[in-house]
Parts: C-alpha cells; sequence; structure tokens
C-alpha cells in the first residue's frame, strides 16, 4: 500500500552549488549528502514538512543520471512513493500491467529499498517505490 510522497528527485549537474542555492537561497533544511554506490550517485536532502527533496548528482559517465542529464540538461527526475511492503507492491503493480525497471528492489539512500515503475506505465513519470 503507498503510505505518502516520500520525495521529489532532481537531477543536478554540480551538486555542491545546488545544495548552496536550496539552502541559501530557498532556505530549505539541509539534511545530508551520501554517495549511492548502487545508483551510481551523490545525493543531498532537504526537508519540507514531511516530504523530501533529493538532488542527485551522478557519480561517473555511467550513471543513469549523467544519460538523464546530458538528454534533458537535468531537472525533475522521478517521485518517489513510500510504501508499507515493496515486494507486495511490486507484485501488485505487475499484475495490474504495470512495467517495472526493477522486479525485484535494490538498496538506496539511507540504505531504503527501491524500485522504479517505467515512466511508460504513467504518462511518462517515473516512479521510485521505497520501503524504509
Amino acid at each position: 500500500m503507498i503510505k505518502k510522497i516520500d520525495h521529489i528527485a532532481i537531477a543536478v549537474k554540480d551538486l555542491s552549488a545546488e545544495i548552496s542555492r536550496y539552502r541559501d537561497v530557498l532556505g530549505l533544511e539541509y539534511l545530508g549528502s551520501e554517495v549511492v554506490a548502487e545508483q551510481k550517485v551523490t545525493v543531498a536532502f532537504f526537508r519540507i514538512n514531511d516530504v523530501l527533496i533529493e538532488l542527485l548528482e551522478p557519480t561517473g559517465a555511467d550513471s543513469p543520471i549523467s544519460a538523464f542529464i546530458e538528454k534533458k540538461g537535468g531537472g525533475l527526475h522521478h517521485l518517489a512513493l513510500e510504501v508499507d511492503d515493496i515486494k507486495a507492491t511490486i507484485k501488485r503493480l505487475q499484475e495490474k500491467n504495470v512495467q517495472m525497471l526493477n522486479s525485484e528492489p535494490k538498496i538506496g539512500a539511507h540504505n531504503a529499498q527501491i524500485a522504479f515503475t517505467h515512466p511508460k506505465s504513467f504518462s511518462g513519470v517515473l516512479y521510485e517505490l521505497k520501503q524504509k
């Protein structure tokens, strides 16, 4: 079951510059950064009440975020939905003919289990399922 919107992810070219912009210009609470090796990104999180903004910077040319930035120049990448049982949610979505990019959960930021739906399943929107 989907519990809430967990975060909004934005692909960026220069994470340190964007951290300053989000913290100092927008005045958002900066929660810190971490490298997510499995996803080939460095992430930074900001809090707005109970929703997070996640900035994504690729760690190398082979990162999916690198390809996204090259194609689109950066910007809104995905919307993350917190779920209570990621494996059951994946199965339920597949039974409803939702194409998944991940049929099994992977490890994301904060050691959460994550899986992505294919954007073609939801009018071009990439959704991340996240179980803390």
